[in-house]
């Protein structure tokens, strides 16, 4: 079978199993969720093997064109996200099986699947309105699941990043539609070659990233993230972290290097940048503050945004070096912060099932009693922090580079201030784990399996920092985002 073959399958065997999950019986449903997980982890490794070196792939699965058609493109970068993709979801899955409740189940894994398709057709879509059609199942599937268990708690803040996600698709499809008034095509190959600047083109991509930026919650738009985040159970915090608020920075970074943006907003880039400074520091400061270990977690992903937004001031230098290794290091760094989050987020599940509860406090005499749900904790926190030999530091190094050569100074400064400060908050996790506690508090055991998924994702943050050769070359392949850079 041909790598080409095989890109509808990472679409067609996730929404066949959505749909077969939510009418078989629970362990059929876990069987067959197993088999699928399985096939798609293949699937995704065979492409990145077999993705050829000298142009991207596209597969037709309509004769119409966009918006009636669904064409398919598959570069390197694409391949990157879908292993990653596989690899995040299938251990948050394989968590899943041991950590819900048999009641939690049945409406876990319809939606888990859905939310797979639907990340599988972002990274693979060659127009816009097909993106949309992936951004509003992700959304969909995503605030399904922060609601899984029906507690109040949930379900209002299932509703907060409901009407967020709502307003943030309203925008993408209104700018969406301008670009189509204006250009005549969403495809995004032939927009980025018809594509010229005017107040109504400039309207409409203000409109798309306004709505891409609230999906993702960046600073100050965020304030929906960390009830979802913190409130959802663990396997949905993790994917939620490491996934589902990367889609749309997919979509906003592509749209701003493939139509040129950098030459042109350079105003709109120091603006991006300064927000990134915003998110790193108060994320940081209210992570500090808070009292119960998901909650400090995901107060960090806010912080942690804050570094892809910086992506953009990089980019938009005179220098191709300089964009270069922005370009590199702003992919990297999504990576990292994908494997690093969503081991962290397992690993904190973990620690609060030991503790039996969720504050800070009543992680006393973890480190010594449950070391190794510390262990998986700490790893995720290296890379987070950006210490080597992690992939957070590779990738902050390359963004540093990126800075100096650019003559961007105050972004290196930044970049070192928002680690110092990761390093306080999460080092504030450490200090309660070490504290001293009565013999004869009883503290709970995770199954091992809940305890390897969490391990494997950090330790991979960590191995990242090693291999990173390997996804930067990935980068590299031809296609449309590496044309648009040089």
């Amino acid at each position: 079978m041909s790598s080409l073959a095989l890109l509808p399958w990472l679409l067609i065997l996730p929404l066949a199993a959505a749909c077969l999950t939510g009418l078989l019986p629970l362990r059929a449903t876990q069987i067959s969720s197993l088999l699928v997980i399985l096939s798609q982890a293949l699937a995704s490794l065979l492409l990145l093997l077999w993705m050829p070196s000298d142009e991207p792939l596209f597969y037709s699965l309509g004769s119409w064109g966009a918006p009636l058609g669904i064409v398919l493109r598959l570069d390197g970068l694409a391949a990157a996200f879908l292993m990653m993709t596989s690899l995040i979801a299938s251990l948050c899955g394989l968590y899943a099986l041991s950590y819900l409740r048999p009641s939690q189940q049945p409406g876990f894994w319809p939606l888990f699947w859905f939310l797979w398709a639907a990340l599988n057709g972002i990274w693979l879509a060659g127009d816009l309105f097909n993106l949309y059609v992936g951004l509003e199942l992700l959304s969909l599937a995503a605030v399904g699941l922060v609601a899984l268990g029906g507690e109040a708690s949930r379900v209002k803040a299932a509703l907060r990043y409901l009407f967020a996600a709502l307003l943030g698709s309203l925008g993408y499809l209104l700018g969406v539609s301008l670009l189509y008034g204006a250009h005549g095509t969403l495809d995004l190959e032939l927009l980025a070659e018809v594509f010229h600047w005017g107040p109504l083109s400039a309207l409409a991509l203000a409109l798309i990233l306004a709505g891409l930026a609230l999906k993702t919650a960046f600073f100050p738009l965020h304030t929906w993230l960390p009830p979802a985040h913190a409130g959802a159970l663990t396997p949905v915090s993790a994917l939620l972290s490491a996934l589902v608020i990367k889609a749309s920075f997919y979509i906003a970074l592509r749209l701003w290097v493939e139509l040129e943006m950098p030459e042109r907003s350079l105003e709109v880039a120091q603006l991006l940048g300064l927000l990134g400074a915003g998110a790193l520091f108060w994320g940081g400061w209210m992570a500090l503050q808070q009292v119960k270990l998901k909650q400090v977690v995901a107060y960090s992903t806010v912080a942690q945004l804050g570094y892809l937004l910086l992506i953009f001031p990089l980019l938009s230098s005179s220098s191709s070096e300089a964009s270069h290794l922005a370009s590199q290091g702003g992919w990297l760094m999504l990576l990292s912060h994908a494997l690093a989050k969503a081991g962290m987020f397992l690993a904190a599940g973990n620690l609060i099932l030991c503790a039996g509860r969720s504050e800070l406090s009543a992680l006393a005499g973890l480190s010594r009693y449950r070391p190794m749900n510390i262990f998986a904790f700490g790893l995720a926190a290296v890379s987070l922090m950006g210490l080597p030999p992690s992939g957070g530091f590779s990738a902050k190094w390359l963004m540093l580079q990126s800075a100096l050569i650019s003559g961007q100074w105050w972004w290196i400064l930044v970049i070192l201030l928002g680690s110092l400060l990761s390093a306080a908050y999460l080092f504030r996790v450490f200090s309660h784990t070490y504290l001293e506690t009565q013999d004869s508090v009883q503290f709970g055991q995770p199954s091992l399996m809940l305890e390897l998924c969490a391990l494997t994702l950090a330790a991979l943050s960590i191995l990242l920092g090693f291999f990173a050769p390997w996804p930067l070359a990935w980068f590299a392949l031809p296609g449309p985002f590496t044309e648009a850079l040089g």
